[in-house]
């Protein structure tokens, strides 16, 4: 059975109000919204979702990628991989639009980090839903990241420190 085509998926954040808007037609208020000199810091409840109480995600514009981690419900539940997708941002004073290039790393921490999506980005190539500069960028991102990550020993602290974000990953 082959792959499924999934039209590319594209989020709005409006930094005033406060709310992620999916292409889907849904939104979410957010918990948190903070433009930061390296990009965008939101966080949102998720209440449907059993195991985790809120997804932290950071937008990094210049680097091409999103970086996404979900807060477990219990202090005593072990976390998933933080997932480093590759990314078009567009943004003005007020709206940062993300533009999901469906490739990206799964960064379990203290161990290495893996291509995840590689499916679902090769079915969208195949259907001509991302396009080939898209496809280009996804691969170039993912790459050049996964070897980031491999000379800081898969550690997305010292990543983001080489990138000079200095803020704490996962957040508290």
């Amino acid at each position: 059975m082959g792959a499924v085509t999934t039209p590319q998926l594209v989020d709005v954040v409006d930094t005033i109000s406060g709310v992620r808007s999916y292409s889907s037609g849904g939104t979410r208020t957010l918990s948190s919204c903070d433009v930061e000199r390296w990009g965008l810091r939101i966080e949102h409840p998720t209440p449907e979702d059993p195991f985790s109480d809120a997804e932290v995600t950071w937008l990094m514009p210049e680097l091409g990628v999103r970086l996404t981690t979900y807060r477990a419900r219990s202090r005593h539940a072990r976390g998933g991989p933080s997932v480093l997708s590759a990314v078009r941002v567009e943004r003005d004073h007020r709206h940062w639009q993300t533009t999901d290039l469906l490739l990206g790393l799964a960064v379990p921490g203290g161990t290495t980090a893996r291509i995840v999506r590689s499916e679902e980005f090769a079915a969208a190539v195949a259907g001509r839903v991302l396009r080939p500069g898209d496809a280009d960028q996804a691969l170039r991102t993912v790459h050049r990241t996964l070897e980031e990550l491999s000379n800081v020993n898969h550690n997305l602290t010292s990543w983001l420190t080489w990138h000079g974000i200095y803020d704490t990953w996962p957040p508290l």
